[in-house]
């Protein structure tokens, strides 16, 4: 793999950090008023949009759009799964592993290419 193929995938992941922070980090924070959430949110998510911009720009030179999107997903399942075990103290339970898991073998379909 060059560079070429492997800093989209660094981007989108950084990005998906902020991304996840900007959409459910403030369930922790239940009793701060809603429209400081939402600004607060708003101001990570422009860091994410910082990273997911050039990561798309960069990526579709060496990546089709359909296989950057589901690179995005998986990517965004991935930290989710992280960020609400690690960070909100939830449980993941073998649903979710087996949802997961079938999203990951779509994924592999779309990175296989035409039958």
């Amino acid at each position: 793999m060059t560079l070429a193929h492997v800093l989209p995938i660094f981007l989108l992941a950084v990005s998906n950090v902020f991304m996840t922070f900007a959409w459910y980090g403030h369930l922790k924070f239940g009793d701060k008023p809603l429209l400081a959430v939402i600004l607060i949110s708003w101001g990570i998510a422009l860091v994410e949009y910082c990273f997911a911009v050039p990561a798309n720009r960069l990526g579709h030179q060496v990546y089709t759009a359909a296989e950057l999107k589901t690179m995005q997903e998986v990517i965004t399942l991935a930290v989710f799964a992280g960020f609400s075990v690690w960070y909100l103290g939830e449980n993941l339970t073998m649903n979710h592993v087996v949802g997961f898991g079938l999203i990951g073998l779509g994924a592999f379909f779309v990175f296989r290419g035409p039958f």
